[in-house]
């Protein structure tokens, strides 16, 4: 006895004819794209009027990294990886009793992660974390 329900058949010869027949139709009245050819500008348009293309978002994120531990103000420090989705997070009197107050963020945050990176495989160019600061 077969899995397949009882209303599932193989479709016959003159039905796959008439899809196959069919096919052609479906495609797309205009061309894609070429690889090499530019995007027009609605899609540049589209991509500015993201709201994840703030700019101003990224800066203050840039900025957390580049801030000096004493100068940080929340009191949990968390930097996350881009590439294998890792979260780690240090309290910052932690931070500040092992790295100093004048250690930047950005540092203590690539070494902590780097200190348990997972992602290993034997070359430089392609190891370790890609940290986001949050």
């Amino acid at each position: 006895m077969s899995d397949r329900p009882a209303s599932w058949r193989m479709p016959t010869p003159k039905h796959m004819a008439k899809i196959a027949g069919s096919a052609g139709r479906n495609a797309p009245l205009k061309p894609g794209l070429a690889p090499d050819a530019d995007l027009p500008p609605e899609y540049w348009q589209a991509v500015l009027d993201d709201p994840r293309a703030n700019v101003a978002d990224l800066d203050s994120r840039a900025a957390i990294g580049a801030q000096r531990l004493n100068q940080v103000a929340g009191h949990l420090l968390r930097v996350r990886c881009r590439r294998c989705g890792r979260t780690v997070e240090i309290q910052k009197v932690d931070a500040v009793r092992l790295y100093g107050p004048e250690a930047l963020w950005k540092k203590v945050g690539q070494r902590l992660l780097d200190n348990t990176c997972t992602q290993r495989t034997g070359r430089h160019e392609e190891d370790g974390c890609w940290p986001a600061f949050e």
